[in-house]
């Protein structure tokens, strides 16, 4: 059986770096300042797997799939490099980030070409994986084939289907079998496999689509696809539009000169982003962002620095990174005094770990503006002495030097906060105590309002009070347009509050201002920003439900990005639009003054949304360990907005098929609120005696779905793609006027 996952199929069979990677080399891994070993990396001719020597006396040989890296980075980029190396070996350091928890591999080559060769082999084949929707097939037929033969046996065939989450019995795999086996020799080779492939990813439901248009000898003519964009699309698409996409993703190049589109290109097609249901007008920054910062919703971090539990977790520059990375623009910063007059960073009175406060600033000025441009905001929760936080405005301003804002913007007094666009890569602290001089007390300290809860390092309770906190000049110096105070009522925040005084709430209080009167609450942060943050009694990094904040209009709603939940999913969902800036501009209802809206009790006119769940492909298999553990596919469709649109339905199951179930089931949803709604897609697995396992899940908005049929992806918990995993939906967005 032909190796197909080599690099002829990446396309870089002639690539220099790709072949360094294919011999291998010795590379130095770091762990600590005394722990530094030599280890011999590879990639398997597969280009999907990596193998790596490894000393320990139980586990020799290890391998890790290129599917489970996130980024590489070159140079001391890591918290782990920064700490435990020197920086003349800076050309020479690179650091593989692994996605969900797993410890990032921190490397030191032999020289700085021999670096970025690593760097840059690694980062091609993670591209071209990403474009290669067949491979993980292919992988599974190469594991399939036990003695390497390039050829598959029957009990192969089996093994292998058992890899794909197919579970079929044994009469079933002799009749597919033998239909492949035209030579009789009992096993596949060749065009024989080609063949068993074809058979495997036939999709009767896009037959059905394509032999409904395809009116012009069994193919799409340019007529025909555009019929099929304008009736099933709902697209505002032209004959060009058409032309425009069998130019790109026809395969056949006959068919291609007479403007047709085959069904291969038609499927090709569908997998792009023209198929896909994210509408990819809103992958760019679309909306208009000179408005005042707090007419936009923000991408907010709770306890930045913290990668577990809000105990005894640890706390690292690398949660900020990752935050950062995720286009977060809102994190925060507990400062406390450290040992040798260096402010620290950490969970105070708790066993959690502890970063020095320049790291962070130092990770916040390499990553704040790597996946957008726009504003970030700095909530800076001091607790530290004059002498410390003098250092902390030292370093502020010497680590991010001209991004820092340390004025305002215009040339008199301020009446309004800037928008996010007036000035570009700007970092702007938000402080969590009032910017006066002498002592004062915290109007929202997190540390007071959860210090009941909390442990010291002696494993005592810390007793509740308040500290009195003075504001070193140079600090406060450097708090421009969000100044915290404590806030004393919606009439008093309009008559006697400025505009860049901005309050924080804890998640009750603004869950019930929310629900008791939503309609001033919105009217509040027309004006005013609002910052929500977690109960303290949250020592795990729950999350709350960000929804029903934001239906109030609050901006800075932040949550622990470090936990994997349905309300990171939300939050994901939320700001994967316009351009995955971590800024979305509010609907009109909550930007302006006289609105009746209140999502309590409803004013505006709904919609109708119908979905059709017709089929998912490549469902990955939960427990890889048994072979035939294979899923019982279901899915859900929730809508998390309003109230009164909150719901979720959901498909039967469907017995042992992860490949290619296929449901067609249709559900409706009456939308009242459209500008507010976020549509989830979950995948599980079917478990009658226990909760549904989670397969992968996938968040939007509403507005930005794509009518027609569309092809959804699907994540994991931690919101990372699940590789040729997807659902196949038909949906339809009526106004119900």
């Amino acid at each position: 059986m032909e190796s197909n996952g080599k690099a002829e199929k990446h396309g870089l069979e002639r690539d220099a770096d790709l072949q360094l990677l294919l011999v291998g080399g010795e590379l130095l891994k770091v762990r600590s300042s005394s722990w530094k070993k030599n280890r011999f990396y590879k990639l398997q001719e597969d280009c999907t797997t990596m193998w790596h020597e490894s000393h320990r006396t139980f586990k020799r040989n290890q391998t890790f799939s290129i599917d489970e890296i996130e980024s590489v980075r070159k140079g001391r980029q890591s918290e782990g490099l920064q700490k435990h190396t020197e920086a003349h070996v800076e050309d020479r350091c690179f650091s593989i980030i692994f996605k969900g928890r797993r410890r990032n591999l921190d490397l030191i080559a032999t020289s700085a070409e021999e670096a970025r060769q690593w760097v840059n082999g690694l980062e091609k084949i993670i591209s071209n994986m990403k474009k290669l929707n067949s491979h993980w097939i292919f992988n599974c037929m190469r594991k399939a084939d036990k003695n390497k033969d390039n050829k598959m046996t029957l009990k192969e065939l089996k093994h292998f289907l058992r890899q794909i989450n197919i579970e079929v019995d044994d009469m079933y795999a002799e009749v597919l079998f033998a239909k492949c086996d035209k030579s009789n020799s009992g096993s596949l080779e060749g065009p024989e496999i080609k063949h068993f492939y074809d058979l495997l990813i036939y999709r009767e439901e896009i037959d059905v689509i394509y032999g409904k248009y395809a009116t012009t000898g069994e193919q799409m003519s340019v007529k025909d696809l555009l019929n099929f964009l304008l009736n099933e699309q709902r697209e505002v698409a032209t004959m060009e539009d058409a032309v425009s996409l069998i130019e790109r993703y026809e395969l056949d190049d006959s068919a291609k000169q007479k403007n047709h589109m085959t069904k291969d290109g038609f499927l090709m097609y569908l997998h792009q982003e023209e198929g896909s249901i994210f509408n990819p007008a809103h992958k760019e920054v679309f909306q208009d962002m000179s408005q005042p910062i707090n007419h936009y919703f923000i991408s907010s971090s709770h306890n930045t620095y913290l990668m577990e539990d809000q105990l005894k977790g640890h706390s690292s520059t690398e949660a900020y990174i990752k935050a950062l990375m995720k286009s977060c623009r809102c994190v925060e910063l507990d400062c406390w005094d450290g040992a040798h007059g260096e402010p620290i960073i950490y969970h105070g009175h708790t066993l959690t770990s502890k970063v020095l406060f320049k790291d962070v600033i130092k990770a916040i000025k390499e990553y704040a503006f790597k996946t957008s441009e726009y504003p970030v905001i700095l909530s800076l929760e001091n607790h530290c002495t004059l002498e410390q936080q003098k250092l902390m405005a030292k370093h502020m301003i010497s680590i991010l030097g001209s991004a820092l804002l340390t004025s305002p913007l215009e040339d008199q007094m301020p009446t309004a906060f800037p928008s996010p666009q007036v000035r570009d890569e700007q970092i702007i602290n938000q402080s969590n105590h009032q910017s006066t001089h002498p002592p004062i007390n915290p109007p929202e300290d997190e540390a007071a309002e959860t210090s009941n809860s909390k442990t010291d390092t002696n494993g005592q309770k810390a007793k509740a009070k308040k500290s009195k906190i003075k504001l070193a000049k140079q600090l406060s110096d450097l708090v421009i347009y969000c100044k915290s105070v404590h806030f004393s009522g919606f009439e008093h925040a309009k008559d006697k509050q400025a505009f860049y005084e901005m309050s924080s709430f804890k998640e009750s209080k603004a869950v019930n201002l929310a629900e008791t009167a939503g309609n001033a609450f919105i009217h509040h942060n027309m004006t005013k920003l609002s910052r929500i943050y977690p109960a303290g009694s949250r020592t795990d990094s729950s999350n709350y439900n960000p929804v029903s904040l934001w239906n109030a209009g609050c901006q800075i709603v932040a949550l622990n990005f470090q936990t994997p939940s349905k309300e990171m999913d939300l939050n994901q969902g939320r700001f994967r639009s316009n351009g995955v800036s971590g800024y979305v501009l509010k609907p009109g209802f909550q930007r302006y003054p006289g609105t009746e809206f209140d999502p309590m009790t409803l004013t505006k006119g709904p919609c109708v949304v119908y979905y059709s769940v017709i089929s998912a492909q490549q469902l990955p298999k939960l427990n890889k360990d048994k072979c035939k553990s294979i899923v019982d596919p279901l899915v859900k469709v929730e809508i998390d907005g309003v109230p009164a649109d909150t719901c979720s339905k959901e498909t039967r199951s469907i017995e042992n098929n992860g490949f290619n179930p296929m449901w067609n089931e249709t559900f409706q949803f009456d939308i009242q609120v459209p500008e507010l709604a976020l549509v989830r897609f979950l995948v599980e697995d079917y478990d009658s005696t226990s909760q549904n396992d989670l397969i992968g899940q996938y968040c939007l908005p509403l507005t930005s779905l794509q009518n027609g049929y569309r092809h959804v992806p699907l994540l994991t918990k931690h919101g990372d793609v699940i590789p040729s995993a997807g659902l196949f939906v038909h949906l339809m967005l009526l106004d119900a006027k």
